[in-house]
Order: structure tokens, then sequence, then C-alpha cells
């Protein structure tokens, strides 16, 4: 005979062991702790991921070498029109603060690029700040680059204050962005 308490244990049964096939499935798919996570791209609020790349002409340049200054790494290619559009307002703002600590370390996407035409580009923008060459994708992987331009504003602290995907940046906005970071 089959009675309303023997349903009511085994509907109890039925739940404690949902709960301990769940608990079991959390325990077993979960990462081992202590290894490292893979989170979203860079954004805002996180350490800004560290990079040693150089100039065309060998100069060297390691990201978290810059702590104590504001810093613009801005990530570009010379056949992005929203980039060639974007370099004279980064330029302008650049000559501006850069007495005040602020650096662009302009990386350019060189592994995407054709690197003849970095020399030429700098040239007609007349830019004075870094161009970095990126030639093996690592620093674009780093950053999950989906988008170019896209600018990374960091403050003195190696922490990224603000993330812009996409472009161009007017004058007004990356100025707001540096005089922010540099408070």
């Amino acid at each position: 005979m089959y009675t309303p308490t023997m349903q009511k244990n085994q509907r109890i049964i039925l739940y404690i062991l949902t709960l301990i096939a769940g608990a079991s499935w959390i325990i077993l798919s979960g990462g081992k702790t202590g290894e490292a996570v893979d989170m979203s791209a860079p954004q805002a609020g996180f350490t800004a991921p560290d990079f040693a790349l150089s100039t065309a002409s060998g100069e060297k340049y390691t990201l978290s070498e810059l702590r104590g200054q504001a810093v613009l790494v801005n990530l570009w290619a010379t056949w992005c029109p929203p980039c060639r559009a974007e370099m004279p307002a980064i330029e302008k703002v650049y000559l501006e603060y850069k007495d005040q600590g602020f650096i662009v370390l302009a990386i350019n996407m060189t592994y995407q690029d054709d690197p003849f035409n970095i020399v030429p580009f700098t040239e007609q923008y007349g830019l004075t700040f870094p161009i970095l060459l990126e030639e093996t994708g690592d620093v674009a992987r780093a950053y999950q680059l989906n988008s170019l331009p896209s600018s990374y504003f960091i403050n003195r602290n190696g922490v990224i204050d603000d993330v812009v995907i996409g472009g161009p940046m007017s004058e007004a906005l990356l100025r707001a962005r540096v005089e922010r970071l540099l408070k």
C-alpha cells in the first residue's frame, strides 16, 4: 500500500539527490583554486594588460614601466579611416598635456598592416608620440582587439579609466578623458 507519507519521503529523497547531483556538477566542472580565469576584454577599473613593444628605430616601451604617468594606448592601422581621422586630434592633445605627465602609445597593428606605410603615415600627420609596432598579435589578443581604432585611457596607477572602441575620437572627448586622468 502506497501512503502519503511514503510519497512525501520519496519526494524528499528526489530533492536531496537533485541537490547532490547539482553540487557534484559544480565541483567537478569548476576550475582549480588559483587557476587563471579568462575574463572579458580589458575594461575600466582593471589593470591594463602589460606589454613591451618597440618603435621602428628600436626604442622599447613597456607599459608597466610608465606607472606614474597618464597613458593613452591607441591600437590602430594605416588602412583604417577612423584611425586616420583621429590622429590629428590625438597629436594636438598629446602636445598640450605631455609636460603634465601624459603619454600616447600608438600601437600599429603591424601584423595586419603594411610596415612600409607606417613612417610615411607618421610623417604625413606630423606625429611626435611613440609609434609602437605590434608584429605578433600578442597585444591584440591581450586587449581582445575586435575593432580599430581601440583606445584605452590608463591612469597613473596602471588601471584602465576608460575604453573607447571605434572612432574617430574628437578632440573634446580626448581632452576630457586626459584631464580626468591627470587629476
